[in-house]
This record gives C-alpha cells, structure tokens and sequence, in this order.
C-alpha cells in the first residue's frame, strides 16, 4: 500500500491558519513576495501539543506518577527533564531541539526482579536531540537531577524528523522565487497548495554534512484528498539547519495535475450510497457484564490467563512488556520480556528524479507514536474498549498528550477455540464446542497517506497474534495519459493505471518486529526443525516417501539467518534448554509466519542497505540493550552502518543465551483500481505459539457459552 510523498499529517497551529487565511483570500500579485500560503502537513498536532496538558479530561496527566519499572515517563517527569536540560551549561545559552525523550529502561535483570510494593529502579531518561547541526545523546538521572552521560555523534544518520524540522522546511520553500514562479507557470492557486516533507535516504556523499528534507507539493483543489492532485516532477532539498535551499528540481511542467472528480472520501460530503450498494446495519458484540479485562496502575493489563505491561512509545508506537500466562500450578509463567515494532520500511519502485529517494523508514525517521492519531471510537474499536493515552516531549521539550492512542478491547468475531462431534454410529453423541475469545491492544499509525493498523492479540490457548492491516491513500504519480488505449507501451511505467493521469506506482511495505522471547526465563535457545522427504526402503512399504521433522540448534547468529522457502518446510523454536516438560521435551514457543513478502532490491542498492534486515525474515541476536531499533538508531540519511545485519554479522554465540528473536513481515504492493481514491484494508499476520509449553490443552476447561449468558435483543420491526 502507499507511502506519503512527504510524510505529513496535520494542520499547523490555528492562528497560523488564521493568518494564512488572512492572505490567500487576496494572493499578491509580486511573484517575488514570499506567500503564507498552503497548510504545512506535519506529523504532530502543535496546537493539541501546546494546550491539551490543561484540556479538561487530561488533567490527571499531571498528577501521573511511575507505579512500574517500565512505566514510560509522566508530565512531571518530563517537565523535571526539560528543566535540568536548560541548566546544563552546553544548552543553558540556547535549548536543543528535541528528537526523541523517553525512559531509559532499566536493566533487564532489575525489572525482572522487581516485584509490586517494591521501590522503583532510578529513574532515568533518555533523550536526542539536535543542536547546531549535530546530534546529542544523553542519559538524564532525575534523582538526582543530572546529565549522567553525553555523547556527540559523528556517525551516520540523524534522529527521526519532527514537526519543527517540516515546518522550516517548507517556509524556506516558500520564500523561494524560483519555486513560486514554477507553482504560477502550473496555474496553481496558492490558496489550494498543499507542502510537505519527505525523507531523503542516502544516496551519496553530496548529502552528508547536512540534514536535509525533500519538499514537495500537491493541489487541494475542490478535494479533501490532496494526495491523489500531486504537483509531478517538483522537488526541492531543503537544508533544515541552514535553513537554505540546497536544490530546486522542476521535471514535470507537461504532465497536468489530475483531476479531482470522484476523490472525495469524507462520509458527510461525498454522494450517498446508491440503491446498487445498499448499507449494512450496524453490528455491535454486547457485554452486559462489562469487559472481562482489567488495567491496574495505568499500564498492567490482566486478562484471562494473560498479563503483560503496555505502554505507548513515541518511536515503536506501543511497546509490550513481560508478557506471562498463567501454568497449569496456576503461577504465572514468562513468555515474552518486551516486543514492539522496530522499522517499517517503504520502497517504492520509480528511479524517477521525484521518486527515487522514496525509500521510507517510518520508525526511525518519523516515529509510530508520534504519528499516532485518536482512534475512532466504534470504528477503530468497539464498544467498551480502554484507551490509554500517550504522553510525549515535543521538540522544545514540553510534554503534550497524544490521547486515545490505543485501545484494548475484547473480541468475538464468531470463531471457535476448540470443537469435536461424534457421529453417533458407535454409541457416543457428542457436540462440543468452545467459542474463541481474544483480547486486543491496538494503535494506528498515519504516516501521511498511509495508516498502518498493529494488533496485538492474546488468545486463551497461549498464542500471541500480531497482526498489520494497511490502508490510506495510495502514493500516485500524475501521468499524461488517461487510458491504456493511449499507452504505446506499458512496460514503461512503475505502476498501473488507477485513473484517468494517476500512476500508482508499486511499491512494498515491511515491518520488522523486536521479538525479547524469555520462554520460562531469560537463556533461551533456537531451533530450526525442519521437514526432510525420506524415501522407504524397497519391500519396506506401500508408501514410496514421507516426511521426518529434524531439528537442529543453531549455535551462533549465522545459524539462525532464515530466508522463507514454500519448498523447505520448517518451525522456528524459542525454546528454554533448562525447562522440562511432564515429558521431557525442553518448553517453546514457535513463530508461525503466516502470508509474506521478501525484498528483490540488490543487496547493494542504497535503500537495502539501510534496511539489510529485510535481508532475512528471521534472525537471532544476544540480548543487547543498544540494539533495539532494526535500522539504527540513527536512521535519517544514515548509511546502513548500524542495523541488525552489520550487528549480526559478528556470528556471536546464541545457544543457551538471553537471545532476541527478529522477524519481518512483508507485502509487495501493485496498486488497482480499487485502491483510488482510498484503499481498502489489506492484512497479513505471525503468530507465536506455545509449543510443549503446556503438558495438555490450556483452554480445555473453557466455559461454552449458553442462551442464558446473553442478553436478550429483538430486531427492529421493519415495513416492506
């Protein structure tokens, strides 16, 4: 699915909009003028960023206060760290923007120890930011209130881009002559522009030295749906420190702008349903007793026979923790220590002037929370779900609420947990059946035009499903042509046709996922076991083959480099060497990869080594608290030099160890017409499945349910 062209989100602040508004009701005549024109599109919302602290409903944020190791950091907290920010004398003169202000979590073996009523581990944060072109790296202990560590990076990449970064970018756009007399020769009106900001990958030395944006533009004429009226073939790189323009690129002054007709998506303005698509009703699951779920000191979720820690994260989008179930001594029994989407990388597939550098890393150049939107109650989730807010540091160090950024909800969508019938022939008359019941934390992510939802469902019988849905608008590329009719030769362009002068050029979405497995404790192994064709003897038997499962445990990281093959059938065991079960076998958990995708770019081309962990779909680590981010840490222009596969590459020993499982979920997207002007959600999903984890069934006792347990509805009457 798509990709903004420039990664952009929101509104800017509303009196900036009011001024904006003040100017485009009479545009100047001078091209030489620097117009206020156009609404910057950026990540975050300054203004709900500024005010909403003292929203009424958000107030209880300040009075927040750590009640668990993992808890991420409260407005107090964040207002203390910004404090002693201003007093440290590198930055007492001139405050550094912010990138990311998080907890620096403490040692694993610390939160594993710590035990509720017990005092908290120091608290600490960790923050990067930016000052005079570079990046700082530092540790900040708030008892006592000092910088505890600072580093200046002189490596490659920057940190993820914030809202400040876009808004200069465009303004310097703005005050460009060049630009404004392209934007008049197209017979754009100012009024209808729409800017933003995308990110540059690398692409070679003449980027180095200098954070830059690419700046480029669309028509919001007569439409809500800007992104399917791009401006083609005009771009500009904009140096954000300099606060300069590094180059101006103007290809496209043949191809029109398409037109608006039938872009509109917005459910109180666009056309009525037509008789030929009637609405369905609406549908609702009833909980007459309330959710059966629970969410103790803001964060612990207890459900079932499940509790894990969840939190927002301004970077990963939502992060969980100490993921247990229940055994069957009924104690509660490690699975997973922390998991959370790491990157998620966007290549499109146009080596286009305006496109090539198309190649996102939304995680570490843009950040999952940070473009974390409110869920949309009774469409995002259902009736009596929970919503958990994000607090965030803005670049100027301030705290601001993203709320309602998750949602946790329990679901029934019909399915069955276990069944069996007997076909009464031989005395038994049996009819037994479970429903399936799961409980899911969700957040979505709205990159610019794309949505990105993650779900992290738990089911009753041990299993972890994570789930990635894809939706939005589609990235397009304005075209001369209309119809395939007058095309000489199709295999010239990077994508389909969706409509008339729109390209939707193809392009592949993966999402890399931090898998801290701890299956009964920390030092875990993996296993691959594969299915090998065995061939009978002759005389042996009537069957000529079958298959046998040979397991083999990797020893170093090389070992455990998967690459999904349909024709080598295998299962990918966590397991712990340590823990028996009533039978012997050591207890596991299993990734099910489900539908996939794996990249075709060159192993040398620039967007692949910056994104080598789509290189393999699984790969093992040691447990490694400075490498949590498949990427880099650093991600913006960065070169590659710092991601999974270059820390993989050292072949450290993982048999027996604290061990870190990776894995990456893909889809190759070739747009259709359905996709225009929004697309429908696609999905694809792994599970993680308990394997000789339990000695029997865990959800053999589950409680079938029966007319009595519900309440009791009748459907409206209705006339024909």
């Amino acid at each position: 699915m798509e990709k903004p062209y420039y990664r952009i989100q929101i509104f800017i602040f509303i009196t900036v909009a009011v001024f904006i508004f003040a100017y485009t009701r009479n545009p100047p005549q001078n091209p030489t003028f620097t117009p206020p024109w156009a609404t910057t599109k950026t990540h975050r919302n300054p203004s709900r960023r500024s005010s909403s602290i003292s929203d009424v409903g958000y107030t209880h944020h300040l009075r927040d206060s750590p009640l668990h190791p993992l808890d991420p950091l409260t407005v107090p907290e964040i207002n203390n760290i910004r404090s002693i920010l201003s007093a440290y004398e590198p930055f007492s003169s001139s405050f550094p923007m912010v990138s990311t202000l998080t907890l620096y979590e403490p040692e694993k073996s610390q939160v594993r120890d710590w035990k509720t009523c017990d005092p908290l581990p120091p608290r600490r944060a960790s923050v990067t930011c930016v000052l005079d072109g570079q990046t700082h790296l530092l540790t900040v202990d708030l008892d006592p209130s000092v910088v505890t560590s600072h580093v200046v990076s002189i490596g490659s990449g920057y940190p993820m881009l914030t809202t400040e970064d876009q808004t200069t970018a465009v303004n310097v756009l703005y005050s460009s002559v060049e630009f404004n007399n392209s934007i008049l020769a197209r017979g754009v009106d100012f009024n209808d522009l729409v800017c933003g900001c995308s990110s540059p990958g690398w692409f070679g030395p003449y980027e180095e030295g200098k954070r830059i944006v690419k700046v480029q533009c669309f028509s919001s004429q007569n439409t809500p749906n800007y992104y399917m009226r791009p401006i083609e073939g005009l771009t500009a790189t904009v140096d954000v420190d300099k606060r300069e323009i590094v180059e101006i690129t103007d290809t496209g002054r043949d191809i029109p702008i398409p037109k608006e007709t039938n872009t509109n998506y917005l459910y109180k303005t666009r056309s009525p349903f037509p008789d030929t698509t009637p609405e369905t009703n609406p549908m609702s699951m009833e909980q007459r007793k309330g959710p059966s779920f629970t969410v103790e000191n803001e964060h612990t979720v207890k459900w079932a026979n499940w509790v894990f820690h969840l939190k927002p994260d301004i970077r990963a989008g939502m992060i969980i923790s100490q993921a247990k179930i229940r055994g069957e001594n009924g104690e509660y029994r490690s699975v997973m220590y922390k998991g959370f989407a790491s990157e998620v990388f966007v290549p499109y597939m146009d080596p286009d002037q305006a496109w090539y550098f198309k190649t996102y890393m939304d995680a570490g150049e843009y950040g999952l929370g940070a473009t974390a939107m409110t869920l949309v109650e009774l469409n995002d989730c259902p009736r009596y779900a929970y919503y958990m807010d994000g607090v965030f540091a803005s670049a100027d160090g301030r705290p601001y609420i993203q709320p309602n950024m998750i949602c946790i909800f329990e679901r029934y969508a019909g399915d069955i947990g276990w069944r069996h019938s007997e076909i009464p022939v031989i005395g038994f008359d049996i009819r037994e059946s479970r429903p399936k019941m799961t409980l899911v934390a969700r957040m979505v992510a709205s990159v610019g035009n794309y949505d990105y939802i993650f779900d992290w469902e738990f089911q009753t019988d041990g299993v972890i499903r994570i789930k990635v849905g894809l939706s939005g608008m589609l990235l397009v590329k304005a075209t001369p042509y209309e119809n395939l009719n007058n095309i000489s030769n199709t295999n010239d362009m990077t994508g389909p046709l969706v409509s008339e002068n729109v390209i939707g050029v193809v392009h592949d979405h993966y999402i890399s996922f931090h898998l801290d497995m701890d299956i009964d404790g920390p030092d875990n192994s993996f296993a691959k076991v594969n299915l090998v064709k065995e061939e009978t003897l002759p005389g042996q038997s009537p069957r000529k083959s079958y298959l046998k499962a040979i397991r083999k445990v990797a020893k170093t990281e090389d070992d455990a480099k998967i690459q999904l093959k349909l024709y080598d059938p295998s299962e990918f065991h966590v397991f712990n060497p340590a823990r028996r079960s009533r039978l012997g076998n050591p207890t596991g958990y299993k990734i099910v990869p489900g539908g996939n995708a794996a990249s075709l770019l060159d192993h040398d081309d620039p967007p692949q080594i910056r994104a080598a962990v789509t290189n393999n779909q699984i790969w093992v680590t040691p447990h490694n608290r400075s490498e949590e981010w498949a990427g880099g840490l650093l991600v913006s222009q960065s070169k590659g030099d710092d991601t999974v596969a270059t820390w993989s590459a050292r072949n450290r020993e993982i048999e027996n160890k604290d061990i870190v499982l990776w894995y990456t979920l893909g889809f190759h997207h070739i747009p259709c017409q359905e996709d225009f002007p929004l697309m429908p959600v696609v999905s694809s999903s792994f599970e993680l499945r308990p394997v000789n984890f339990f000695d029997r069934n865990p959800i053999l006792n589950a409680r079938p349910t029966f007319e009595k347990d519900l309440p009791v509805c009748f459907a409206t009457a209705r006339s024909y």
